[in-house]
């Protein structure tokens, strides 16, 4: 998978500076990284780039939560609320944005499952007094109508919160007949799930059972099951499943049936509701009633499930009967969550029977995915493992009996009941047999590896099958009857079919195999190879991107493996790939470039490039060097300038001959460049560059060093100053002091890293003793002072070794690393912030809101 463009957003510098002795924090200026809409509020840390729900800590839309910050009511809060509360009142101001919403949502939901909402009412009247306003405007915006219906549910999910606002009948007004339904709102989608969502969370108590029960509710949400939007309709069916637990909820034993009135309220009427469902002859109500049951038993396991599946299975059952069988994919979920469920582990009460008929009555594609799931359950009896294993085989046996392969047919199917696929039905259209011969090696691949595979594991015959359909898509299969031509001639250049059987070999390599079968396999890998469709040459010309850059990726797989083999060297040399790779680093398309630069700069390690092709293009006269050079300088996409960076990085580690020949100059040169960078990950792999030329030029760093790496190279401490001159050439120091400013916090923290690193090494070292004595007063305290005033574009210059250290000494790296690692936003992610922002956009209030 190929990397994207950073998303984070940018930080400010933390409080307080690098500096030590209380020096000031550097300005924001015209030639700062950081941008005026960058800068946070007074005492804010760093901002880091997080996701905004994450960042925050609230719970996301889905439920989840990304962090846990203190979010109890705090008495700046209980200020800020009536303010707010008046905002989202007042037709006159915009509804507040759809993400802070959910976040104030967020917000009360961590407060009321810490507390008591009762209390949070009583001591906030302007809560109650904006869900009193909102029932009572006819024409209330649909994004405050849906805040207010999720905000009435998370209140009222503690009892005496939900009394306290019945009092008033808020509850009914807002969920009854006589709320929102009746209004233009309802026809929009956010309104109808807000309702729902709200009921969600108000369905946790008995008080709310009854309420449900006696104010029309659940018509209401048996009618949205229907809902054109699929996120209502969906919410609808998981409400009805949650009520129908809850009802059912300290049931002991195993109650009666549903019918005999011994259930609750709620209970029978959704029971009746899902029954009329399954007897519906539209497929839609069917699908519903099937989710209803799926989220009910796949979740709840209590006895008073058996005498539910008891009732229902016999409705279930006749959905067989249809033709076609209607909700097939619903009907197969269904039945897996019935068999997981510990409630029917036992072989008398479980959907056995069912499930054999399933999987009869199932076309092969539809059949799959039950057939694996029945597969993988320890306690499924043995004829059902053995029916759902032929269900998963029959499509191969087609494919072998097809193609004059009828004994590995037979292997295949000996003792598997059940119906055959037909070769016609797997030949009804090009796109079927495609789709289920990848379904079924997907689903067999996935089945190999586990411990509860069928055994005897036919793998003599999984090998043959997954050979000829490779040789079908190559069109070297012979066809024993005019079916098999017609499949001959629905596979033949298939590239899906021939990569879903190539991943199958894969995994089937993890097993044995006769001698005659592995011989037929590396047969048709050597007829894929020698295909002309698989020709590296045609492949990296081709007109496909994708088909490019994979070729290059490969190359660059290959050369890693195969570079010091004599023959594949010959091999190599003797092609046009090396030439063809090279000119890639001109594609029109940065990914193939970016991979182009990977592999050349390898090749080119091995000593496997040749010549430039294109004389004429800059930076080409100055070779393969001048040319990566030109498009870190150059190149408008990121991920080509990530790959040379990364390239460079590995010659200099390794030695290269054009970065030998003067290795200061290259390490100067890639620094400058890299310095003036916009793409955050270049600038932090320049860093990687830097920290390689420094141990190489101080030696093995201490044990103590984090970034100790086996290099041969040593350093003796009289050697010391030369070394430190070296660092000052190359403007080292210059580069990572910039860097530790960077408005991205990872390079930020690298060069924080780098630059601890060398002052411990030094430190090891002797330091100003073996450094050459004391430095220059002045000379280190005009560096102290350009750089405590953030003029970052004014270069320190190539100090003296004593100075260098001195300037070390005089910063607080380890105050400033600890500020880096602290949470960027431990101050924009409280409650207070949220708040004030939104007062803010609203005008009520002078404060700059967060830059998220």
């Amino acid at each position: 998978m190929k990397p994207t463009h950073n998303s984070f957003c940018h930080y400010k510098f933390p409080s307080g500076s690098p500096w030590s002795r209380g020096s000031p924090r550097p300005s924001v200026s015209a030639s700062s990284p950081l941008r005026a809409s960058q800068v946070v509020k007074p005492g804010a840390g760093p901002p880091e780039r997080v996701d905004p729900a994450a960042g925050r800590g609230f719970r996301r839309t889905d439920g989840t939560r990304a962090g846990a910050p203190s979010l109890a009511m705090d008495p700046e809060c209980a200020l800020l609320l009536p303010g707010l509360c008046a905002v989202l009142a007042d037709p006159g101001q915009p509804v507040a944005d759809d993400t802070c919403l959910e976040k104030l949502l967020d917000w009360f939901q961590t407060v009321t499952e810490t507390g008591s909402s009762l209390r949070l009412l009583q001591d906030n009247p302007c809560l109650v007094e904006l869900l009193s306003h909102v029932l009572g405007t006819q024409d209330a915006p649909a994004g405050l109508l849906s805040f207010a219906l999720r905000l009435a549910g998370i209140f009222g999910a503690q009892e005496s919160g939900f009394q306290y606002l019945q009092q008033g009948e808020l509850l009914s007004g807002l969920f009854g007949d006589a709320g929102p339904l009746g209004q233009a709102a309802w026809t929009v989608p956010s309104v109808r799930s807000g309702w729902v969502q709200g009921l969600r969370s108000l369905a946790q108590h008995p008080s709310a059972l009854h309420f449900l029960a006696d104010h029309g509710v659940l018509d209401t949400v048996f009618s949205l099951q229907r809902d054109p939007s699929l996120f209502v309709a969906s919410a609808a069916s998981q409400l009805l499943a949650h009520v129908l637990a809850l009802s059912m909820q300290g049931a002991a034993g195993s109650p009666p049936a549903p019918q005999d009135g011994a259930w609750p309220t709620c209970a029978r009427r959704i029971v009746g509701h899902v029954e009329e469902s399954l007897c519906s002859t539209a497929a839609p109500q069917v699908t519903q009633a099937l989710n209803v049951l799926t989220s009910t038993l796949g979740r709840c396991h209590g006895h008073w499930t058996k005498a539910l599946w008891a009732q229902l299975s016999p409705l279930v059952a006749r959905l067989l009967e249809r033709e076609p069988v209607p909700a097939a994919h619903s009907l197969v979920d269904l039945l897996l969550s019935v068999a997981r469920s510990p409630v029917f582990s036992s072989a008398d009460s479980g959907p056995w029977d069912m499930a054999a008929r399933t999987l009869s009555r199932l076309g092969p594609l539809q059949a799959g995915p039950l057939a694996l799931g029945l597969l993988k359950l320890q306690h499924c009896p043995q004829t059902l493992r053995t029916q759902a294993f032929g269900v998963l085989l029959q499509p191969l046996a087609c494919v072998l009996k097809a193609s004059a392969q009828a004994p590995e047919a037979a292997g295949l199917l000996d003792g598997a009941p059940g119906s055959s696929v037909p070769v016609d039905s797997l030949l009804s259209s090009k796109s079927a047999c495609v789709g289920l011969l990848c379904q079924t090696l997907a689903l067999l691949e996935e089945l190999q590896p586990l411990p509860q595979r069928p055994s005897p594991w036919p793998q003599e015959a999984l090998l043959g099958a997954a050979v000829t359909m490779l040789r079908l898509c190559g069109g070297g299969a012979a066809p024993a009857s005019s079916l098999g031509g017609r499949l001959c001639r629905t596979l033949a250049g298939c590239v899906r079919v021939q990569r879903a059987a190539l991943d199958f070999l894969g995994t089937l390599s993890q097993g044995a195999g006769p001698q005659e079968s592995v011989t037929q396999v590396f047969a048709a890998l050597l007829e894929c190879l020698e295909s002309p469709d698989s020709s590296p040459t045609k492949r990296l010309c081709s007109p496909c991107w994708e088909v490019r850059d994979s070729a290059l990726e490969f190359l660059t797989q290959l050369s890693r493996c195969w570079a010091e083999q004599a023959d594949f060297r010959r091999a190599l040399l003797a092609s046009e790939v090396p030439r063809l790779a090279r000119q890639l680093l001109q594609d029109p398309e940065s990914y193939v470039r970016a991979s182009a630069v990977t592999a050349v700069g390898q090749l080119s390690g091995w000593g496997l490039q040749p010549a430039s092709t294109s004389p004429q293009h800059p930076g080409a006269q100055q070779g393969l060097l001048g040319e990566l050079l030109h498009i870190l300088t150059t190149d408008s996409e990121g991920f080509p300038r990530r790959a040379v960076t990364q390239v460079l990085t590995e010659w200099l580690r390794a030695g290269h001959a054009d970065v030998a020949q003067d290795t200061e100059q290259f390490v100067a040169t890639v620094l400058q460049v890299v310095s003036r960078d916009l793409d955050w990950e270049v600038r932090a792999q320049g860093l990687e560059l830097a920290r390689v030329f420094l141990v190489q030029t101080l030696g093995q760093p201490g044990a103590g060093c984090p970034y100790a790496v086996g290099l041969p190279v040593a350093s003796s401490p009289s050697a010391l100053p030369a070394a430190l001159h070296a660092l000052g050439r190359v403007r080292l120091l210059d580069f990572a002091l910039c860097a530790l400013l960077d408005c991205d916090r990872p390079v930020a923290q690298k060069a924080c890293d780098l630059l601890l690193s060398l002052r411990a090494e030094l430190a090891r070292r002797g330091g100003l003793q073996e450094a050459g004595g004391s430095p220059d007063p002045a000379a280190v305290e005009a560096a102290l002072r350009g750089w405590r005033t953030g003029e970052q574009g004014q270069p320190l210059g190539e100090l003296a070794p004593a100075a260098m250290l001195a300037v070390l000494d005089a910063m607080d790296l380890e105050g400033f690393r600890g500020r880096l690692a602290e949470s960027s936003d431990r101050v924009e992610r409280s409650p207070q912030s949220l708040l004030q922002d939104m007062l803010a956009a609203a005008g009520v209030r002078e404060n700059q809101a967060d830059c998220y």
